[in-house]
This record gives C-alpha cells, sequence and structure tokens, in this order.
C-alpha cells in the first residue's frame, strides 16, 4: 500500500493545492570495521558460527552477553543475508529482551545490532522488531538513558523502523512524549519560560536530534491522526522552531537536523487549516471560483460572469485583494504549539531559508510548507499570502523556478499558485515569473532542453493558468514568452499525456477569452481551433488524474531502484567501550529528499568474539 492510497481520499477536491508531505527517510547503520587490530587469531581459535552468537546473547556471564551483541552488530553491517539468518534464528526477540538489561555495555550492544539489523530493504525484520514490542522496549531505555552515545544508538534504531507504514503510528503512539520530552525540547535548548538570556544558540547532541527529527518526520507523512498528534504534542512545535531558528542563526542552513526539522515543519502545515483544533473558527466565505476559460468566458469563446458580478450584487470579495499590506491580528498571549505553524515568525524562516539554503531538499520542503500554508479559504491563508510578499518572499520563490532541481522547480511552482490566489500577488508573479515558468515547459529552442515529468509540467501549467486569469497583463506576458508556441506544441504534438493536453488547453482556452488579445494573436498566425482542446492525439500512456492537485504525500518512487545509500554507516575502530570511527559514504549522485545522511551513530565496542577449536 502507497501512501498516495491513502490521503488522496480525505480531502474534498477544492482550488487549493497542497503541497505533498515529505518522504520518510530509510535510517542508519551502525557497525565494527576493524575486530582484530593485533593481527590474525591464533590457529586453535575460529570464529563462531551465527546460531553460536545468537545462543551467547543468553549466556548467564554479562561480559558474553555484551560481546555476542556487538559481534552480531558487526555480522548484520551490510550484510542481509546474516540479517535474515538472525531473524530465522529468533535472534531478535532475545535482543529485543536485552534492551532492558540493567548494564549499559549489554543494552547498548543489543541496540547497537537491532539498529544494523533494521536498517535496509529487508522490511521482515523491522516487523519482527515491532512483533516482539521493540518499540516500547527502546521507549524504556530511552527514558533511562542520560548520555549521548546510547541515547544516538536508540533514537537512530527508531529511526530506521519509522520508515515502515505500518510501523509509523506505533511509534506515534509509544515513542513521540519520550522523544519530545527526553530529546527535542531539552537538547534544543528552547524553554518553556524564556529568560532574557534565551536566544538561540549553537546545538548540542545535534546527531540525536537529527535521528529523532528523522523519526518524526517519517511518522508525520502516515495520517491526519499522527499529524494531530504531533502537532498537539506540548512544546514539539515550538523547539523544532527554536532548533532551525538557532541553526540559521549560526549560518548552518543546509545540515541535515535542518532538512528533517523544516521537512517535519511541512508535513504538520499540511492541511493545517482543516485539521488543528476548531478550525471553524478560521474558515472565511470561500473565493470564487477560479475562472478557468477566460476572465469574461462561460466557455472558451461564450461569456461569463467576472468578478464585476460580485459588486453588482452588491457583495465585497472573499478577500480585500485591494490592500498591500494585511497585518496579522493582535495577540493578547504569545503564540505556541500549532499556532505557531502560520505565525509570522514561522514565514520568516522558511523565506530566510529560501535565500541562504543551497540544499534542494531543503529548498523544496520550505517552498512547500509556504504552498501548504496559502492553501484553503481561511484566515491565516490570506494573512500569510500578504505576509510572504511583504517580506519579499515572492522574489525567492520565483528564483527557485531555474533551480536544477525538478523536486523544486515543482514545489515552487505549486507556492506560487496558491500565493496568486491574492491580486497584488498574481500582478507580481504574472510580471516576474511567467517568464521562468514558460522556459520550464517542453518544446521551444532552449538549451538544454527540459525534460520534466508529467507532474511537475501539469503543476506549472495550472500554475500559468492561476496567474493569468483575470490577468490580461500577465497573458501578454505569455504571449511575448513564446508560451503560444509551447502550448499549442503540447496541445497538439501527440507526444504528451492526456493530463498535460487537457491543462495546456485550459491555459489557450484563457488567452483566447481575452478579446484584446485575439486580433495581435491572429496577426500571428494562430487560429481559433489552437486554442480548443485536442484529445484525440494524446498520449494515453501516461494515466493519472484529470488534476494535478499535489495533495499526496512525497514518496520518492525511483528509490526502489537506488543501488547504494547515502546513509553515514558507523564503523566500529576497535572493540573498546571509548573509541569510536564514523565512515562517511554519502553518495552525491542522488538527488533531494531521499535516504540522506544521517549523523553520526556510534554503536559499542567490544573484544572481539572467538571461540576455542
Amino acid at each position: 500500500r502507497s501512501y498516495e492510497d491513502m490521503l488522496v481520499d480525505e480531502v474534498a477536491p477544492d482550488r487549493y493545492y497542497w503541497a505533498p508531505l515529505a518522504q520518510h527517510e530509510r535510517g542508519s547503520l551502525a557497525s565494527l570495521d576493524s575486530l582484530r587490530k593485533g593481527g590474525p587469531a591464533p590457529g586453535n581459535w575460529r570464529q563462531p558460527e551465527l546460531p553460536e552468537v545468537i545462543a551467547m546473547l543468553s549466556f548467564r556471564l554479562d561480559a558474553v552477553k555484551s560481546n555476542a551483541a556487538a559481534y552480531l552488530q558487526h555480522l548484520c553491517y551490510r550484510n542481509d543475508k546474516v540479517k535474515t539468518e538472525v531473524r530465522k534464528l529468533k535472534g531478535i526477540p532475545v535482543l529485543v529482551g536485552l534492551l532492558d538489561h540493567p548494564k549499559k555495555e549489554v543494552h547498548y550492544g543489543a541496540c547497537g545490532a537491532l539498529k544494523n539489523i533494521s536498517f535496509g530493504k529487508d522490511q521482515d525484520n523491522k516487523i519482527a522488531i515491532k512483533n516482539c514490542d521493540g518499540v516500547p522496549a527502546l521507549v524504556r531505555l530511552l527514558r533511562k538513558a542520560h548520555d549521548m552515545d546510547l541515547t544516538e544508538v536508540i533514537t537512530g534504531t527508531l529511526w530506521n523502523l519509522s520508515s515502515h507504514d505500518s510501523i509509523k503510528m506505533a511509534i506515534v503512539d509509544h515513542a513521540l512524549h519520550a522523544l519530545t520530552d527526553e530529546v527535542v525540547i531539552p537538547r534544543s535548548g528552547w524553554e518553556r519560560e524564556p529568560n532574557e538570556d534565551s536566544k538561540p544558540r549553537h546545538i548540542e547532541w545535534e546527531s540525536v536530534l537529527t535521528n529523532t527529527a528523522g523519526c518524526l518526520r517519517n511518522v508525520s507523512s502516515e495520517r491526519s491522526e499522527a499529524r494531530r498528534k504531533l502537532r498537539e504534542c506540548d512544546g514539539l512545535v515550538d523547539a523544532l522552531i527554536y532548533i532551525v531558528q538557532s541553526e540559521i542563526g549560526q549560518k548552518d542552513s543546509d545540515s541535515k537536523l535542518v532538512e528533517n526539522c523544516v521537512c517535519l515543519l511541512r508535513n504538520l502545515s499540511y492541511q493545517v487549516h482543516r485539521e488543528i483544533p476548531h478550525a471553524e473558527r478560521y474558515q472565511e466565505t470561500p473565493l470564487a471560483p477560479a475562472n478557468n476559460a477566460g476572465p469574461h468566458a462561460a466557455s472558451c469563446f461564450g461569456a461569463k460572469k467576472g468578478k464585476d458580478e460580485w459588486f453588482s450584487r452588491g457583495k465585497k470579495l472573499p478577500e480585500d485583494h485591494g490592500a498591500d499590506t494585511v497585518d496579522f491580528p493582535k495577540r493578547t498571549t504569545p503564540a505556541k504549539g500549532y499556532e505557531l505553524l502560520f505565525q509570522p515568525e514561522v514565514v520568516r524562516i522558511y523565506i530566510s531559508l529560501l535565500k541562504e539554503s543551497k540544499t534542494p531538499a531543503i529548498l523544496e520542503a520550505s517552498a512547500g510548507a509556504i504552498q501548504n500554508l496559502c492553501a484553503g479559504s481561511w484566515t491565516y491563508g490570506r494573512y500569510i499570502r500578504s505576509a510572504l510578499r511583504q517580506e519579499k518572499g515572492l522574489s525567492a520563490i520565483a528564483d527557485l523556478l531555474t533551480h536544477d532541481s525538478e523536486r523544486v522547480v515543482k514545489a515552487a511552482s505549486g507556492a506560487l499558485r496558491n500565493l496568486a490566489v491574492d491580486l497584488r500577488n498574481k500582478e507580481l508573479i504574472g510580471k516576474h515569473a511567467i517568464p521562468n515558468l514558460v522556459k520550464n515547459l517542453p518544446g521551444g529552442q532552449q538549451t538544454p532542453a527540459k525534460n520534466l515529468s508529467e507532474d511537475t509540467v501539469v503543476s506549472i501549467l495550472n500554475t500559468i493558468n492561476e496567474v493569468i486569469v483575470d490577468n490580461l497583463e500577465a497573458a501578454k506576458k505569455l504571449r511575448e514568452t513564446q508560451g503560444i508556441e509551447k502550448l499549442v506544441l503540447i496541445n497538439k504534438s501527440g507526444n504528451r499525456s492526456e493530463r498535460e493536453v487537457r491543462a495546456a488547453a485550459l491555459v489557450l482556452q484563457t488567452v483566447w477569452g481575452y478579446k484584446e488579445l485575439r486580433k495581435p494573436l491572429e496577426k500571428e498566425g494562430w487560429k481559433k481551433s489552437d486554442f480548443q482542446v485536442n484529445l484525440s492525439n494524446a498520449s494515453r500512456t501516461q494515466g493519472g488524474n484529470s488534476f494535478d492537485d499535489s495533495t499526496l504525500p512525497l514518496i520518492d518512487r525511483s528509490q526502489k531502484t537506488d543501488k547504494k545509500s547515502s546513509r553515514e554507516e558507523i564503523q566500529m575502530s576497535n572493540m573498546g567501550p571509548d573509541n569510536y570511527s564514523t565512515l562517511n559514504e554519502r553518495d552525491h549522485s542522488r538527488t533531494l529528499d531521499r535516504s540522506g545522511d544521517l549523523g553520526d551513530v556510534e554503536p559499542v565496542k567490544a573484544v572481539p568474539l572467538m571461540v576455542s577449536t
């Protein structure tokens, strides 16, 4: 069952478009990189077989248990076959049981082994850990842990487990409050009662926070119930925003911690105006339906009442489009909790990241969060559309249309579409963003040629249509930038999908609806038939919905084909309890928001496990 199957039916279609949820991260791996620093073992010793190692986990001596767990962790390092054998030999329940062992070297080794076992493509290993109550056991250990290395291994294991759909709600139900109270709040530096010196500072335990935010990022893409519990978890949103502010203040806008936090905030902003408590308080009169067929046309060529009809009937437009500035409502008490998701402070954070970050996943998440917040006919959506303009955020989003990453381009397009509901934004976007929107369409003479996916092309076409409706100057700009040529080519070439053809035809119909443009267009050789939908030539190879509603959670469809993980994997340089080393194997060829790089997660060290022959 894919994420898409989950949310598409939860939301009634309307004119707004939500950014997809940040996809899950696969987690982390810990292991040993060297077993014997002193050369080969004596001739009368051999390495134990896997069944022997698992049997040693139940031995009466704690030293044997801890060494067996550490050695098992090593055996499972990048070895899916061994992980499967451990599961088949019933080693996972024994390891989970050792998480409650009173001695650190035992539960630490067991947790490191479970982290390795839970990393990888074999989802059965994750399910096996869950089925023997591994999540509650990890939470119990987390509440007792007071040092960074153990907490790091626990949170890394939870991050690994959180990538599986069927485990996400178990983590929400059992681990959310422990992760928030034991890790996020105390390690973020955020204080419930701040004093004058409470300013964002350097984050301590950054790798632990990265693991935790990665885990919560994954579970937040599960369903509305999970998002509701995360939003309403006391102090979580406050601390997340504080972390991102701290990282920006430290000029570190590209860390994995920032990425996980911003992706999590983006997911929590998804459908926020419908899912927060007492959401009805913020609802406003719906906007007039978008005139998708031109400013004054019932069809491509007929008459239709436009926005002037509102005034002729003595009604005011639902939004005050004439105001260039809109002030947020005055508050008697400071915003906190989920209310911070749609306050001016968070808007400024996203704009700062759009301007300062170079990481595609962070740019995509920031634009996606803005897209989500600007969706819906609700009070704060209207304020945020105006605030983005006042804070000079429109140009930052429009600049993303030239980004090398397709997913960043698509996120920027979706954000601009919802921002264009505000008429002043529509005017500015039409003036400054139409050229770059057109450049992203297929066809034309640009070099290199754009080869974007169907979903991205449809998103761009829908954004163009939103911008030129009731906006003659934007329609003129579309004509001046060779947009008509590209639209007609999409409509008539015969090699584009039905969704693309319909979206392009919608834009062409809107353009033809402007009588002022018909003569200039006819002088350039265009005919009326060029502006009518032509589905007979549409390619049927790329099926899909009739609209690019972008309401599905974000999942990387190419992830299954990846041959190599880009996760930093922990290697153990020796088997002593005090020395750690990490192996950084980041694969820079991977595109954004796939399984990203994890902070160092150091597993246990112990002496090599040998058996006398």
